[in-house]
């Protein structure tokens, strides 16, 4: 798959790219990443890609045509029809769903805003969705891209040590879409406190009742609706809810 990301600040990506386990997605080419910078095809001596806004108002505004002829560059460069997707406060929450999604898509091209936000022709124009990451606002959309990004690499094959691992991540359908239960490593006992007498039993049954016990509680307390999400789903056994009435 092949994602193109479109930034006025391409360097803050090297890192990304080349550190940590989900580099092996990049370098590998699983997930292609092309950066490019509207800068490089704005005009004038300055290189000029945002303005005042009109109407008035603190802020500037990226302007339309330099990120169109951007656009334009990297759909040639590509090929395709690959959808268009710009980073906003008025997209849908990036959620485990969108992410799968996106893993087993052939990519997208990524569009990061700054300043006040991007001229709207633009946005009416060209883009086919828009993704937020939550009720709070960036100083740009390159730490959104990188989260996609993230993300989708780790859910390539090969990519993590144990091919299983994401399964058993939060919000992932093999959990039900329940968050995850607490882990605990070396040594058993660390400043008073001790493991969970469950996890030493080496009784797998037991050890995966806790683990599914404790997921149910996490999230019956911290996250409700993705309780009632499974519920509706039928996702939840008699054993379980049993143990969510016993809990309350």
């Amino acid at each position: 798959m092949r994602f193109d990301v479109l930034t006025l600040f391409p360097e803050l990506f090297a890192p990304q790219l080349t550190v940590g386990i989900t580099r092996r997605a990049f370098e590998s080419g699983q997930v292609d990443v092309h950066l490019s910078n509207p800068r490089d095809f704005a005009q004038g001596n300055y290189r000029r890609v945002d303005d005042r806004p009109f109407g008035g108002g603190p802020g500037m505004v990226m302007m339309a045509e330099p990120l169109t002829r951007c656009l334009q560059h990297v759909r040639t460069e590509r090929g395709d029809t690959a959808p268009v997707v710009l980073f906003s406060p008025l997209g849908k929450p990036l959620n485990h769903a969108m992410v799968e999604r996106w893993a087993g898509s052939a990519g997208a091209i990524l569009v990061c805003g700054r300043y006040e936000g991007i001229d709207q022709r633009f946005i009416d124009a060209h883009v086919d969705e828009q993704i937020s990451l939550g009720d709070f606002v960036l100083s740009g959309g390159e730490i959104a891209a990188m989260a996609l990004l993230d993300a989708v690499a780790r859910l390539q094959p090969g990519v993590l040590n144990d091919a299983q691992s994401h399964q058993l991540d939060s919000f992932n359908p093999a959990l039900d879409g329940l968050l995850d239960c607490h882990h605990y490593t070396r040594p058993e006992a660390w400043e008073g406190h001790k493991v969970p007498e469950a996890l030493l039993s080496g009784h797998h049954v037991q050890i995966e009742r806790w683990r599914r016990d404790q997921r149910l509680q996490l999230t019956a307390r911290l996250r409700p609706e993705l309780i009632e999400q499974a519920r509706a789903a039928g996702r939840l056994t008699v054993q379980d809810e049993a143990f969510l009435a016993k809990s309350d």
